[in-house]
Parts: structure tokens; C-alpha cells; sequence
């Protein structure tokens, strides 16, 4: 893990997404974080020591999804499908499919498996998934603020993380999709899909992947906005939490109750024409009972959850 010192940084931003405004002061205090997201190969490990089996591989509840017809209940995951040519960048559903059998052990399918990938993030990780990894670790997961002030690394009044270039002198920061989205990738970064962890320079603060490769959790409940706390208030918000439960319920499917999360630093998939959440300040709602192939996580460790355990020695 890395020590990030605590400090204040300007949230969000007013210049891209509407749900990444205000742009706001806080301050966080110091924290360790994991270097990289959490591997396969690290999660295989949780996974042997204590037996866990994570949402993709669980047959949902029917009472969970009012309406659902049984035949599509069934255990997996969703996995992105590139198109055969141009799509409606409004409706997903023309690159995303539920899959039977894919989990965090077989990312494409049942037919996949991970051979080569022990170094990349694990993919189809749900809230609860990437939670019980966290515990067992002895670690948290970080807010919302805690990641974006880690993902800057330093920097300040930026458009990047690393500067106001996207690829500086042609140079690939970060694994993103390079082409029009979803058909035409022409993976100038030389990734279809996942990427090793550290496979891209390392931010301010020695951090690898904040940005790209794959969306990363955090405990705060998604908000349409950010709360302009700034205006309201004398005094700059410290170790902000985000918004509630309740707000966080998607309000164009009223009838099913899936709380959503904040989800952090893009993807693989995030291109110039759909999808611009490449950036420390994007943020993203995804619902907590829902796993996908570009969605994964890492841990933090508070300085005072540290100092604590020292006083109990």
C-alpha cells in the first residue's frame, strides 16, 4: 500500500457531466491505499481462505426482481460485446449481455478461464464482493473523496490526471478505448480488454491504474449531484460520505429498489465519442447487485484506523 498524506483539493468538476458538479473544496485525512486494483490472483487467494462465492455466481432471488421471468434468472454476469459496426449510443443493451456462467473466474463466459490474467483486476466484482475481500484483508473500501483526492496524485487544475494532455507526446496514460465506440478499437495502448495492473505510468503518489482499466467501488451512495456544501456552509467539508440510500434508487425503474454506489476512474471502455469518465473527478452510479467485466476494486487502510490498533499494542 501507499501512505497518502490528507489534504484539500477541489471535488468534482464543472466543465464535463452534469453529476460531477459543483466542483467543491474538502479535505480528507491521511490514508493507505493499495498501489494497484485487486488482482485475480489476489482475489483467488480471498477466495481460497474462506470459501466466498460472489453474486455472479449465485441464482438471484425472484423476489428481489419483481416481474422477472424465471427463465432469465439465472446465475452471471454482464459482459461487453463489441458491435459489428456503429450503434445508438443511448441504449447499452446493444454492447452488454447478461451471460450464464461468467464470473470473476471465467470473465467472457464458462468457456473462459484465466489463464495470463493473474495480474489484471478482477472483473465481475459486486459491492458485497469487493466488501467481505475488504474485511478480510483487515482493509476498508475508500470514499468517494478519498479516491478521487488519491487518483489526482498531486496534481491540480488539470483536465487529466497527469496533466492537460490525453497522451502526452502519443504516449498512453492509461488503458482506455482508442476509436469509436463500441465497433472500432484500434488499441493503440495494445489492450482489447484488461490490461496487467501497472502496465501504465504510475500517478503522483506511485499509484497505478486510477484511471482506465477498470471501474473501481467506493462506499458513497450515488447522488445525480454532488451537494454544493461549499455555498451552504463556513467551513470546507471534512472526510465527506456522500449522499443517502434512499436518493440513490434509479428513478426510472421505481419499481425495483436496487440501491446504486459510486463507482470511480473509468474503464477499458471509455472512449472520446461515449463515455469521457477518464478523469479523477467522473463518477458513476452502478447498482450494488450488479457485477460487470469492467468493474472492479482496491482497499484503503485510514491513518487513524493505524494509530488506533498502535494505542490497543
Amino acid at each position: 500500500m501507499v501512505f497518502v498524506s490528507g489534504g484539500t483539493f477541489r471535488m468534482g468538476s464543472d466543465a464535463h457531466y452534469r453529476e460531477e458538479a459543483p466542483a467543491h473544496k474538502v479535505k480528507v485525512d491521511g490514508f493507505f491505499i493499495d498501489r494497484t486494483p485487486v488482482t485475480n490472483r489476489q482475489f483467488k487467494a480471498f477466495v481460497k481462505a474462506t470459501g466466498h462465492v460472489t453474486l455472479a455466481e449465485r441464482v438471484p432471488d425472484p423476489k428481489d426482481y419483481p416481474g422477472a421471468l424465471p427463465h432469465m434468472l439465472f446465475a452471471g454476469s454482464l459482459v461487453f460485446q463489441k458491435t459489428a459496426g456503429p450503434a445508438d449510443l443511448r441504449n447499452p443493451a446493444e454492447w452488454w449481455d447478461f451471460v450464464e456462467g461468467a464470473n470473476w473466474k471465467h470473465p467472457l463466459g464458462p468457456k473462459s478461464g484465466l489463464f495470463k490474467k493473474e495480474s489484471h483486476p478482477v472483473v465481475h466484482i459486486a459491492y458485497d464482493d469487493a466488501l467481505a475481500y475488504a474485511r478480510w484483508a483487515g482493509k476498508e473500501l475508500p470514499s468517494e473523496a478519498e479516491w478521487e483526492y488519491a487518483a489526482w496524485g498531486g496534481v491540480e487544475d488539470a483536465e487529466f490526471a497527469w496533466g492537460d494532455e490525453f497522451a502526452p507526446g502519443g504516449r498512453q496514460m492509461a488503458n482506455t478505448w482508442q476509436g469509436d465506440f463500441p465497433h472500432q478499437n484500434r488499441l493503440d495502448d495494445g489492450f482489447e480488454r484488461t490490461s496487467p495492473v501497472g502496465a501504465f505510468p504510475a500517478n503522483g503518489y506511485d499509484l497505478r491504474d486510477m484511471i482506465g482499466n477498470v471501474w473501481e467501488w467506493t462506499t458513497d451512495w450515488w447522488s445525480n449531484r454532488h451537494p454544493d456544501k461549499e455555498a451552504k456552509s463556513c467551513c470546507i467539508p471534512q472526510n465527506p460520505r456522500g449522499g443517502s440510500k434512499a436518493a440513490s434508487f434509479d428513478e426510472r425503474q421505481p419499481t425495483i429498489l436496487i440501491p446504486r454506489k459510486v463507482v470511480k476512474g473509468g474503464s477499458h471502455l471509455c472512449a472520446p465519442n461515449y463515455c469521457r469518465r477518464y478523469r479523477p473527478a467522473a463518477r458513476h452510479a452502478q447498482p450494488v447487485d450488479t457485477s460487470m467485466s469492467h468493474v472492479g476494486f482496491r482497499c484503503i487502510v485510514r491513518a487513524a484506523s493505524v494509530s488506533s490498533l498502535e494505542r490497543e499494542r
